[in-house]
Parts: structure tokens; C-alpha cells; sequence
């Protein structure tokens, strides 16, 4: 069950308004996560552009959006 200061929150925080109540989620969701990984955002823009760089010299292997949608839905089990 939640505590009193959890209900006082979640009551003040339904009184804010909808940009406001979006802000405090993401800010809250935000102090859950650890630390940044400092070599992620740089991993992530050789990966893009290994991928780009595939992509424009057709060896790259696509999927139309039919086809991606339905194995989103094979793998995480929604019909």
C-alpha cells in the first residue's frame, strides 16, 4: 500500500497540468536510470554509420515495414 507522503504526491502531482505532469514522470523516470555510459552516444553514431555506409552500397540486408512489424510482434507475443 502506499504511504501518505506517496498519496499527498500522486494528489498534488494530478493537480498539475498535463505538460507539468509529463515533465515530473520524466524527471522521476529519469533519477531511476544509472549513470550515462560516456561511450554509448559515440558507439551508437559508429553503429549508425556503419550502417548508413551499408545501406548506401546496397549490401546492407532490409525488411519492408510489413515484415519488421511482424516480427515485433512474433517476438514479443502480441497476435
Amino acid at each position: 500500500m502506499a504511504s501518505q507522503t506517496m498519496q499527498r504526491l500522486l494528489k498534488e502531482a494530478l493537480g498539475l497540468s498535463e505538460a507539468e505532469r509529463a515533465e515530473f514522470a520524466r524527471d522521476l523516470v529519469k533519477s531511476l536510470d544509472g549513470p550515462a555510459d560516456a561511450t554509448a552516444a559515440k558507439d551508437w553514431d559508429e553503429e549508425i554509420a556503419r550502417r548508413i555506409k551499408q545501406i548506401d552500397a546496397a549490401t546492407a540486408q532490409t525488411i519492408d515495414r510489413g515484415e519488421f512489424s511482424r516480427r515485433l510482434r512474433e517476438r514479443t507475443g502480441r497476435a
